[in-house]
């Protein structure tokens, strides 16, 4: 029997195999460049999809440094992913005239007081260690301008951004020879960025991992797809194997962008225990929440969740609330108190029972997808 193909538009526009793109992962914890690293980056590119490098964890020349490396290890297509938020709290040493990194205990100075107050309470009757990690000023979210200017001068093949609206971008991004995507969690936005000439929309429901939005992606996907249209969408959230590939495609969308899956693979860059925890997972193991960046998030469940929501504040605003949790959880680790450590994962972890390559996985789902568009569905159609 031949090669099993399957292939949509996107393949064309992208230059790729199979419509299948690992998404842009970001790190749980300042000083982490884990989600999707190179190494999975280069696996998924190299096996016939689009590997998505992560770039939320990164300085800005650890940026460049990385879509050098991947340049290296691949003649595939690849994209980056960055956020661009609306609104950065800025910080008094955010210049460029600034120190590059500064340690987190002085990063938390520009907290308010009663959430330095709550973070000295926790670890003094927790015995969480101070872990003094350092901050650097010059991350690819606190200088999203110079990290695109990044990409655009080493011309990425597709940018792309997990928050934000990349509108802006794109005339420039164009000229370069790049194509840019836009994460959306509804159909609003998702006709905002159609409008605004973005190549590929993805939109992700309300099971997906890190952030997100309020709509599920069953209800999602064929108002997005309406309201973007003639521009391809992509689904996300809740998309673990070739079932929820074939039902996306069978929807109208041209290609699928999956996290948790690649993040729990050997080359996905998420600790060890948030790898260990996406595994263990029920469909209810994880929860949507503020207390990690400021931002409606989607993690891991662990006991961090209820310490923070027992301590009646709210978050600090996008990214500084990373500051508060960062400065925890890494004492967590520390202190081998695991049960306050979960990372990034959608509720797609129910479907997941364990660790494998990313090529292995990408096969997997290519020849499920194909069994089920090729002998599963017409087999309930019955003509008389």
């Amino acid at each position: 029997m031949g090669k099993r193909i399957l292939r949509t538009p996107l393949c064309d526009m992208l230059g790729i195999e199979y419509p299948i793109l690992s998404a842009g992962m970001g790190p749980t914890l300042i000083g982490e460049n884990t989600g999707a690293p190179v190494e999975l980056v280069v696996a998924v590119s190299e096996a016939g999809g689009m590997g998505v490098l992560g770039g939320a964890g990164f300085n800005i020349d650890e940026l460049r440094d990385a879509i050098r490396e991947i340049k290296k290890l691949t003649g595939k297509p690849f994209g980056v992913d960055l956020l661009l938020p609306k609104n950065i709290v800025d910080l008094p040493e955010k210049t460029d005239a600034g120190p590059q990194e500064i340690p987190l205990s002085q990063a938390l100075e520009f907290i308010p007081q009663e959430h330095k107050d709550w973070l000295k309470k926790i670890k003094l009757e927790m015995g969480i260690p101070d872990v003094d990690i350092m901050v650097q000023m010059n991350t690819t979210t606190m200088r999203p301008n110079q990290a695109v200017e990044v990409c655009m001068e080493e011309k990425v093949p597709l940018f792309c951004a997990g928050l934000g609206n990349p509108g802006f971008m794109v005339d420039q991004a164009h000229a370069q020879g790049m194509k840019v995507l836009g994460v959306t969690g509804n159909s609003k936005n998702a006709k905002r960025m159609a409008d605004s000439n973005v190549d590929i929309i993805v939109a992700q429901g309300h099971e997906g991992g890190g952030h997100t939005g309020r709509i599920g992606t069953m209800a999602l996907l064929p108002m997005a797809i309406d309201a973007a249209a003639p521009k391809p969408v992509l689904a996300a959230g809740g998309i673990g194997d070739g079932r929820g590939i074939a039902a996306a495609l069978a929807m109208g969308c041209t290609g699928v962008w999956m996290g948790t899956r690649f993040l729990a693979t050997n080359e996905g860059g998420a600790l060890d225990i948030n790898k260990q925890k996406i595994i263990e997972s029920t469909d209810e193991g994880t929860r949507v929440s503020r207390a990690y960046t400021g931002k409606t998030l989607r993690a891991n469940y662990n006991q961090f969740h209820e310490l923070w929501d027992s301590s009646g504040l709210d978050p600090v605003p996008f990214p500084m609330q990373i500051l508060v949790s960062s400065a925890l959880i890494a004492g967590f680790i520390e202190a081998n108190k695991f049960d306050y450590v979960g990372g990034l994962a959608g509720q797609v972890s129910g479907l997941i029972k364990e660790i494998k390559p990313a090529a292995q996985l990408l096969d997997e789902l290519v020849e499920e997808t194909v069994e089920i568009l090729s002998r599963k569905l017409p087999e309930t159609v019955i003509t008389k």
